[in-house]
């Protein structure tokens, strides 16, 4: 899967969230100040391209939509950037997180029941 530029992933955010769109409905979506519509449909080009976004045809509009999860991105991105920064080892990034945002051993708990619901059983009985 390919990495997204800045505005690619600004896109696909407000389809993640849309779940279909028309450019003009992405655009009213997007912060100030709004890109031109031909910027917008220049990004939906390529994000068709890098096979992120799908369109149904009406006349001759079309309409977007996603066909990679938020969920898919952000777990390829997450596998990628562990493995660029922390050798591959979440263990090593999440070491480095709780160092530097001074995390407690009762939040990194509470951090680990989110992403272990088992977890969360095994300490509640």
């Amino acid at each position: 899967m390919k990495k997204l530029t800045t505005a690619e992933e600004q896109v696909m955010q407000v389809l993640w969230d849309l779940k279909k769109a028309f450019v003009k409905e992405i655009i009213t979506e997007l912060p100030e100040p709004k890109p031109a519509y031909n910027t917008v449909s220049t990004i939906i080009r390529i994000l068709q391209q890098k096979e992120f976004v799908g369109h149904n045809t009406f006349g001759k509009s079309h309409q977007y939509f996603p066909l990679v999860t938020k969920e898919q991105y952000s777990h390829q991105y997450l596998k990628s950037f562990v493995g660029r920064f922390f050798s591959g080892s979440f263990e090593n990034m999440v070491s480095f997180f709780a160092k530097k945002e001074d995390v407690n051993l009762n939040e990194l708990e509470d951090l680990l029941k989110d992403i272990d619901p088992d977890k969360k059983e095994e300490n509640d009985d």
